[in-house]
């Protein structure tokens, strides 16, 4: 396939966690750039990421594996077209490899002054090609109707009342899980025409998550699963980004974690522009791997 693309990083100290597990905002950021350079193969021109379907992370990964990623083109559309991704890590002492992920990103063609660009198509070869070619328009259609869906769900959720938590102590107000960060996009958070690289704004996004799971557990959590990124607009060189998050509830064992990005310029008069939210779910673990049980939330 002339559009695979892998890349294989090792993990140092400065790329993990306090326990030393790679942290998944850096791993968001390889698998942005892998997918990028696969999408830019097959399109001959600069590409920009438009959407990051749902991850679900099956292992963390620790200083001193070897992280492998494998990108390839799908299928392509018009002007977008879908990446497929698929991340394990190696362990160079003992020869282990094991699954990690499986991602799927859509890209937008971009040529001179951001027109777009009309994609050749792509001819599958192997079954496994042809498999993912087929169902690569199913997930296009579920990811045009993502929004209308979150929109349904806002107006047909019933409202809870139960605020009592499950050893019948208050429950954390989600407000003292509030977070909320500014960051200045500088070149070198920036792709070759200056427009911030997705993987950027998805890790600036785990690290508020992360903070605001924090805040109701008092530990540290880990994250689980990502629910679709979808990128509403660009940003470049020069804008501030402001992240924000919260917890909007508490299961048992887990917790979601709402996170929305918007940019402006040097004035801060001008409006704000929505670039991304996305919903990450974590949990916590105690010294024996297993999930902690997680206060309740009161909104």
């Amino acid at each position: 396939n002339p559009t695979e693309v892998q890349m294989s990083q090792l993990v140092l100290p400065c790329h993990t966690n306090h326990r030393g597990e790679l942290s998944t905002g850096q791993l968001l950021k390889w698998i942005d750039t892998a997918a990028c350079l696969s999408a830019e193969r097959h399109a001959g021109c600069p590409c920009v990421t438009a959407s990051m379907d749902d991850i679900y992370f099956e292992h963390t990964i620790s200083v001193g594996q070897v992280v492998n990623i494998k990108a390839k083109v799908n299928r392509a559309f018009n002007s977008s077209m879908e990446v497929g991704i698929q991340v394990s890590y190696e362990d160079l002492c003992s020869g282990k490899h094991c699954s990690i992920c499986k991602a799927y990103a859509t890209f937008v063609a971009q040529g001179p002054s951001n027109s777009k660009v009309k994609l050749k198509p792509l001819t599958p070869q192997t079954e496994e090609e042809k498999t993912e070619h087929s169902i690569a328009a199913e997930r296009r259609r579920m990811r045009l109707v993502h929004k209308d869906t979150l929109k349904d769900l806002l107006i047909r959720s019933p409202r809870e009342t139960e605020l009592e938590t499950r050893d019948g102590s208050v429950a954390v107000p989600a407000e003292k899980t509030r977070v909320e960060s500014v960051e200045l996009v500088l070149p070198p958070h920036a792709n070759h025409q200056g427009n911030t690289f997705g993987g950027q704004i998805m890790a600036w996004m785990e690290n508020v998550a992360t903070i605001a799971a924090s805040r109701l557990c008092h530990a540290h959590p880990t994250l689980r699963a990502i629910e679709m990124f979808h990128f509403r607009g660009p940003s470049q060189v020069g804008d501030r980004l402001v992240l924000k998050a919260i917890v909007n509830n508490a299961f048992k064992n887990s917790m979601e974690v709402g996170v929305c990005t918007e940019a402006y310029g040097q004035e801060m008069s001008v409006s704000r522009r929505h670039i991304n939210s996305a919903f990450m779910t974590f949990e916590v673990l105690d010294q024996e791997g297993r999930p902690c049980t997680l206060p309740m939330v009161a909104p």
